[in-house]
């Protein structure tokens, strides 16, 4: 079995460069992972570091998803696909938590213990936490939605302000101060 060789395709937003990293496998492109903008690195740098040896390389597939990240970061609702996304890297746990995350609709937020409850894990708010922290396809699976109870943002891989942002795009409301009105809670 010979070593899997990955690729990447840049993606620009107005928080900065996104990065989709992704191999082949038989005819089929299979996203890796998607990287968020942020940090003291450039994107390519970013993308070396987890998958050294990745080049620069188009595909139709991976550039429709781009596009439909384009969209969705123009504020318009995109309904993502799971087809090209090899989820294999996450644990049975992480799937089932980034599974049920996905349910959460546009403009609607939960909770992680809400999120951990629908998965039949009372009290699981951290694992669900640490599950959404290491999600490795934000924007196709929302993990953006997922707040603290009190409707305080918390945790999310390209800062706060990134995240507050998409919320309000998707049109979830703040109060003044700053917190998820309760009426957007699922």
């Amino acid at each position: 079995m010979g070593k899997t060789s990955f690729a990447y395709e840049l993606d620009t937003s107005p928080f900065g460069d996104i990065g989709l990293a992704w191999s082949q496998r038989k005819s089929s492109p299979y996203i890796v992972r998607i990287f968020l903008p942020g940090g003291n690195m450039t994107m390519v740098e970013t993308i070396s570091r987890s998958f050294p040896g990745a080049v620069r390389r188009s595909n139709g597939a991976v550039k429709r998803i781009c596009g439909q990240i384009q969209e969705f970061m123009k504020g318009n609702p995109v309904d993502f696909s799971l087809k090209y996304l090899d989820m294999s890297n996450c644990s049975k746990f992480q799937q089932k938590v980034l599974l049920e995350n996905r349910r959460i609709q546009r403009g609607m937020v939960s909770s992680y213990g809400r999120l951990a409850d629908k998965i039949l894990i009372p009290g699981g708010a951290r694992a669900v936490g640490s599950a959404l922290a290491g999600n490795p396809f934000p924007i196709i699976i929302p993990c953006h939605r997922v707040i603290s109870s009190s409707g305080e943002l918390s945790g999310f891989g390209g800062g706060l302000k990134m995240k507050k942002t998409l919320l309000e795009m998707e049109g979830v409301g703040f109060d003044s101060n700053g917190k998820v009105n309760k009426d957007y809670f699922r």
